[in-house]
């Protein structure tokens, strides 16, 4: 009896050990990207986390369009609002969420977000399982200058995990903006 015990307290304490070394970014120190409406503040990648997770702080200026239509196959993309409003598609079904509000969108769910009309907005995004993002927004912030062609964002999308797709919805509250 004493035996199965200690097996179940080592076998605990195992899977509370990370293959990784603790990640502290700091704000003074941490690599941004940017593009015309956007700031992004890079504080975690896959290959400082063992893969597990990918995690960066967009801050989008007033009405800033943030991501068209997409999904990923294999990650759940989270959003936690810091400050100001974000305007999200979920599926089909467009909503906004406000300073302290927290989504979870799972694997092979189609979703966008901007910033709220005539808002700004503030956000943190956590990537599970993690995917190398941070070689993405680079190459994005690149796109959006006109520094690279948009062709190398669609052929990334597997290494990315990131696959854009049509949402009807999303198109008309795009088009209501203007």
């Amino acid at each position: 009896m004493t035996t199965k015990k200690n097996e179940t307290t080592q076998s605990a304490q195992s899977a509370r050990t990370a293959d990784f070394a603790p990640v502290l970014t700091r704000a003074a120190g941490a690599e941004t990207t940017c593009d015309p409406s956007s700031v992004m503040t890079l504080l975690a990648d896959s290959d400082h986390t063992g893969g597990r997770l990918t995690s960066y702080r967009s801050t989008f200026t007033e009405g800033a369009v943030g991501a068209p239509a997409h999904l990923h196959t294999k990650a759940s993309e989270t959003f936690f609002v810091i400050d100001g409003a974000l305007q999200v598609l979920v599926g089909e079904e467009i909503t906004v969420l406000e300073a302290g509000d927290f989504l979870v969108v799972p694997p092979h769910t189609p979703h966008a977000f901007a910033a709220a009309p005539g808002r700004t907005a503030d956000v943190l995004f956590v990537f599970t399982p993690g995917a190398g993002r941070f070689d993405y927004l680079r190459l994005l912030g690149r796109v959006m200058r006109g520094e690279a062609d948009p062709q190398e964002i669609k052929d990334s999308s597997e290494r990315y995990d990131n696959h854009y797709v049509d949402s009807p919805a999303w198109r008309e509250a795009l088009a209501a903006r203007s």
